[in-house]
C-alpha cells in the first residue's frame, strides 16, 4: 500500500507545542574554529525538521551535542521539559534519541547480528544469549523490511547494506527522536522509498525527526520545517509550505545561486579508454562495450547497484574481470591494477571517500601527494622530496581554495566538502588524461558541488577525458556530452545532443527486461 509521503506532501505541520527537544543558544568550540554560535533549535512531537547548510556550517556538530558526542561550551538542552546536563551517548539513547551518522559506527569484523548487539548484549548468569540476540536482529529487520543475513560479516556487506545495519541499530530500542544524517546516500531507489514509508510510521508515531540532507528533492518531500545553519550561525527556519528551492540555496550559501551547471565547451578528441565485451567479476556488469573521448564528459546513468561503479572500478583495476579488453589510448591494458592506472594517466575518485578515498588521520599534503609519491619531482632514492610535496601541496590547495589552507591539518577535522576537494587535489599533482569520478558530490552541499562542475569544466576544456558515473540524474543529464544508460549490468542506450532527456533516461531505468543499445 502507497504511504502519503509526509511533510509537504499532503501532512500538516503539527502542533509545535509542547516540544520534545530544544536547543538555547549552543556554542561549540574547537582548536582554531567556532563550530556553533549561539544556536536556537528546536523539534516538536511528530515533527520532520530538517538541518540544511553547505559542508562546515555546523550541522553535523549541533546533531553531535543533542546525541551526546559533544558536550556544549554554552547554552542548554531541555528535552521534554528537563534540561539535560552531562549528556553521553549511551544517556542520549537511554532516553530516546538514537542518531544514524553519515559515517558508519560497525564494527566490520563483526556479524550484523553482533553490531546490533553492541551496548545492548543479552545475557542470562553470566553468559551471553546468542539466540535471543540473533531473534532480537531478526525480528527488527524484517520488521524494516531489510534483506540482510544477521549471519554475515559487516565487511562483507555493501555501503547501502551497511547503511541498513545503522538504521536498524538505532531502531533496535524505543525511539523518541531520531536523527539521521544523510541516510539516503548510499541506498537504492526502492530502499530510499522503504526508509520514507518507515519515517512516515514514526513521524505518526509520535516520534520527532531531525533529518539532514543535501538533496533538495526529499528535503522538499519530507520536511515540516527546515533550519539552515551557515558558518555555525543560525540563519534562519522556515515552514517547508512557504520556502522554495531557491531561497533555501540563497539562504545557506549567502549569495543568489544563478547557474548551477556550468556550460562546458567539449571539443570530443581520441579516444582515451575504451572497452569491449567487458565483464566483471561477479556478473555485477556484463559484455559491456564503451568508449570515452578526450574533451569530452561521457555520463553512465542508472540506479544504485546497476554496476555502473564497478564497471569504472574495474577499469581502474580494483574489480576482477573474467571476460572481454580495455583499452587506454589505444593500448591494451593487461591486468590494470591502480599502480598500472595511474602510471598510464588514469585518474581514480571513489564514492567512499572515507573507506577507500582518504587517510583521514594524516595531514591533507600527505593525501594530495599520495599518488604522486614515485614521481621524480617528489621522490629521488626512495626519499622523499619534502620541500617539492610542500610547496605542490600548498599550491593546489590554494588552487582549489581549500578552507581551511593549512596543508597541516588532519583530513579528519575537514567538513565533507572540504575532504572532498582534497581528494580532487589528487588529480593535479602529475598529469592525467582520464577522470574516473564515482559519485563526486555524495553527501556535499550545493556550493561544494559548483566547485566540483567547474574543477570537472575545467579539466575537460584543457583535453582531459571524464566517465562520470553519478546517481544524481541532473549532474549526468547537464554535464555529459553523451550519456550510456545502464540497467541490471548491461549498456540499454547510448544518448547524445537532443537525445539527452530526463525522460529518455527513466525510461530506460525501469524497463523490464534489457535489450541492445538504442533501445
Amino acid at each position: 500500500m502507497a504511504l502519503q509521503p509526509p511533510g509537504t506532501g499532503g501532512t500538516s505541520a503539527p502542533n509545535i507545542a509542547p516540544k520534545l527537544l530544544e536547543a538555547i543558544q549552543i556554542s561549540k568550540r574547537f582548536p582554531g574554529v567556532l563550530a556553533l554560535d549561539r544556536v536556537d533549535f528546536d523539534l516538536a512531537h511528530g515533527e520532520i525538521h530538517v538541518l540544511f547548510g553547505e559542508n562546515g556550517a555546523g550541522k553535523s556538530t549541533l546533531i553531535n551535542v543533542i546525541a551526546g558526542t559533544y558536550s556544549p561550551d554554552d547554552g542548554r538542552l531541555v528535552y521534554e521539559g528537563q534540561e539535560l546536563r552531562h549528556l553521553s551517548p549511551h544517556h542520549a539513547r537511554s532516553i530516546g534519541i538514537s542518531p544514524v551518522f553519515q559515517e558508519f559506527s560497525l564494527v566490520p569484523y563483526l556479524t550484523v547480528e553482533q553490531n546490533l548487539s553492541l551496548g545492548r548484549e543479552v545475557s542470562r548468569l553470566g553468559f551471553l544469549s546468542v539466540k535471543k540476540m540473533r531473534q532480537r536482529a531478526e525480528r527488527v529487520l524484517a520488521e524494516l523490511g531489510f534483506d540482510l543475513d544477521p549471519r554475515k560479516p559487516v565487511r562483507d556487506l555493501s555501503r547501502a547494506h551497511q547503511q541498513m545495519v545503522e538504521i536498524a541499530k538505532a531502531l533496535l530500542s524505543k525511539v523518541r527522536l531520531l536523527i539521521l544524517d544523510e541516510p539516503t546516500a548510499s541506498l537504492t531507489e526502492r530502499e530510499t522509498q522503504r526508509l520514507f514509508a518507515l519515517i512516515e510510521r514514526l513521524r505518526r508515531d509520535n516520534v520527532g525527526i531531525i533529518y539532514v540532507s543535501h538533496r533538495m528533492r526529499e528535503i522538499k518531500q519530507l520536511a515540516n520545517r527546515i533550519t539552515v545553519l551557515r558558518d555555525g550561525r543560525l540563519v534562519g527556519s522556515r515552514n517547508a509550505s512557504e520556502v522554495s528551492e531557491r531561497q533555501l540555496v540563497e539562504m545557506m550559501t549567502g549569495r543568489k545561486i544563478e547557474l548551477l551547471f556550468p556550460t562546458i565547451a567539449h571539443r570530443p578528441g581520441s579516444v582515451a579508454v575504451q572497452t569491449t565485451g567487458l565483464t566483471v567479476a561477479g556478473g555485477v556488469a556484463s559484455d559491456v562495450d564503451f568508449y570515452a573521448r578526450t574533451g569530452e564528459i561521457t555520463g553512465i546513468a542508472g540506479l544504485v547497484g546497476c554496476g555502473k561503479s564497478e564497471l569504472i572500478r574495474a577499469i581502474y583495476g580494483l574489480e576482477g574481470i573474467t571476460a572481454g579488453t580495455i583499452k587506454l589510448d589505444g593500448q591494451a591494458a593487461e591486468r590494470p591494477s591502480p599502480a598500472t592506472s595511474l602510471s598510464r594517466g588514469v585518474c581514480y575518485f571513489p564514492a567512499d571517500r572515507v573507506a577507500e578515498g582518504l587517510a583521514l588521520e594524516r595531514p591533507i599534503r600527505e593525501n594530495v601527494s599520495l599518488v604522486a609519491l614515485r614521481m621524480p619531482r617528489y621522490s629521488k632514492h626512495g626519499f622523499l622530496r619534502l620541500r617539492a610535496e610542500r610547496n605542490a601541496a600548498r599550491r593546489i590547495v590554494d588552487q582549489l581554495q581549500l578552507r581551511p589552507p593549512s596543508t597541516e591539518r588532519a583530513v579528519a577535522q575537514l567538513s565533507g566538502g572540504n575532504r572532498q576537494k582534497v581528494m580532487l587535489a589528487r588529480g593535479l599533482t602529475r598529469d592525467f588524461s582520464l577522470f574516473l569520478f564515482d559519485e563526486p558530490t555524495v553527501g556535499i552541499d550545493v556550493g561544494a558541488k559548483i566547485e566540483v562542475y567547474e574543477f570537472m569544466k575545467t579539466l575537460v576544456e584543457a583535453g582531459a577525458a571524464i566517465v562520470l558515473v553519478s546517481s544524481e540524474l541532473p549532474e549526468v543529464l547537464h554535464l555529459s556530452n553523451r550519456v550510456y544508460v545502464m540497467h541490471y549490468g548491461r549498456f540499454v542506450a547510448e544518448l547524445t545532443g537532443s537525445e539527452i532527456t530526463e525522460q529518455n533516461v527513466l525510461a530506460r531505468f525501469f524497463q523490464e527486461s534489457t535489450r541492445g543499445l538504442g533501445g
